[in-house]
């Protein structure tokens, strides 16, 4: 158990776009538009600061898929840097990755139900700015205790397809998972819980082509479960789950969903009902001999650390041979197979993030709270680099994020490369590039937890 404690404060925002936007995120989709809402989609906000007067730490946690433009991207987060005053290391706009959310790209305008991402997009600025000015204006002294726990939701989606010399994206049973979730729970001078962090890694791809309906997936089903025990706004931060997905998915079944995100729910709460009261340790106190020599452990005062840091690198991640932005667009055009379309139309978006060099400066944010470390970067890296870093860090507490501030492609592990996968395919970083962001990000995180 880790405790962070400063001036913190949360927000929530409804961010559902109208239905009729252009919502076609699967190749095998046969539909364009959103026909209708199974849960709203929110945004969450949570300002940390070491005093009222001071530029906070800005957290953001919004229900949708991911980027497929830089330009729409650094748009909303450098308006609301401007908005704010806030230096790039002291924002992280974190996605959910959720499958079932509208287009955030605004070169699809002209598709069907296109018309309404530009607006949404501009409206989702204005939000975001207005909770955190919201967030601040409500924050108080508060202490945030973090707790990990464990969830089987999460499985292996890397399968060996039988027959055949390739991995496609399912169910893998006989590989392990990462089950950890990181529980963070903020509690005011009374005690009382005013909010929840949950970090967690899995895939929200339960809801697919025969989904019509805008969804949070998983997560909608989770905070329904954690909020009302709580009384206290849900915030989600997708973890390093690039090969970590539900084992049944791909359905247009949203209780299937519901179901997930209560599995998750439940696991939250044990974890949080599993915690000390906030700025409290176990301590040795002694020896009591009975039939046995009893080693007696009591609750004790525990000072929360209020250090508060937050710095922005790059990693330099070198690029495999992949086609010119003029290729690829040009293959889009000629091509008629709409599943190729798709995967052509996102590739065309990944090479103009990444750019036509033969290298690409990805960020990375780091900060720290207290004794626990948030990092976050915007790329689909697998378990590996939680995994690594939470054992490099012990025993500080370690939160990662995929899909923070940007998109560009997954991130394998260099031993992934030799097989054939939709990973390897889609990304377009060369091996041992994973590798690179977990050595760049050790480093950072090691030297500011050695900062006094």
């Amino acid at each position: 158990m880790t405790n962070y404690h400063g001036i913190i404060g949360i927000a929530r925002a409804d961010i559902t776009p109208p239905v009729g936007i252009f919502a076609r995120n699967w190749g095998a989709a046969t539909h364009d538009v959103a026909a209708g809402v199974h849960m709203p989609l929110t945004l969450s906000c949570i300002t940390f600061q070491t005093d009222k007067n001071t530029q906070p730490l800005v957290l953001f946690s919004a229900d949708l898929g991911w980027w497929k433009s830089a330009a729409d991207e650094r748009n909303l987060r450098h308006g609301i840097l401007k908005a704010l005053s806030l230096p790039e290391e002291r924002l992280m706009f974190c996605l959910t990755h959720t499958h079932a959310g509208p287009s955030t790209f605004s070169e699809d305008a002209g598709k069907p139900g296109g018309h309404l991402i530009i607006p949404f997009l501009q409206q989702l600025q204005e939000t975001a700015t207005q909770a955190a000015r919201d967030a601040m204006a409500a924050a108080q002294p508060a202490t945030l205790t973090w707790q990990y726990g464990h969830c089987a939701l999460a499985v292996n989606r890397d399968f060996p397809e039988p027959g055949a010399d390739r991995l496609v994206v399912g169910y893998n049973p006989v590989a392990t998972a990462d089950d950890t979730v990181l529980v963070g729970r903020i509690t005011n001078t009374a005690g009382q819980i005013t909010g929840t962090i949950v970090n967690y890694a899995c895939h929200p791809t339960t809801l697919a082509w025969d989904n019509q309906l805008l969804s949070p997936d998983y997560i909608g089903g989770m905070r329904s479960v954690v909020e009302p025990a709580t009384g206290a706004p849900c915030l989600f931060l997708q973890g390093a789950s690039g090969e970590l997905s539900p084992a049944e998915q791909y359905s247009g079944d949203t209780s299937l969903a519901d179901g997930y995100g209560r599995q998750l729910g439940f696991a939250v709460l044990s974890t949080l009902e599993g915690m000390l009261p906030p700025d409290t340790a176990l301590a040795f106190t002694g020896v009591v001999e009975s039939g046995a020599s009893l080693a007696i452990w009591k609750k004790s005062p525990a000072p929360a650390d209020t250090t508060l840091m937050a710095e922005m690198a790059t990693v330099e991640m070198v690029l495999k041979p992949m086609p010119s932005l003029a290729e690829i667009e040009a293959a889009w055009a000629s091509c008629e197979d709409h599943v190729m379309k798709e995967r052509l139309w996102r590739q065309r978006g990944i090479r103009k993030t990444v750019g036509e060099g033969a290298v690409a400066y990805m960020p990375l944010w780091i900060w720290r709270l207290g004794n626990t470390i948030l990092a976050g970067q915007p790329n689909e890296a697998y378990s590996g680099f939680q995994l690594e870093l939470r054992r490099e860090l012990a025993p500080a507490a370690v939160a990662v994020m995929n899909i923070v501030n940007g998109y560009a492609g997954y991130l394998p592990p260099a031993a992934s490369f030799s097989h054939q996968s939709y990973a390897v395919w889609q990304t377009p970083f060369e091996k041992g590039s994973l590798e690179q962001l977990i050595r760049s990000a050790t480093t950072i995180s090691q030297r500011m937890i050695r900062t006094a």
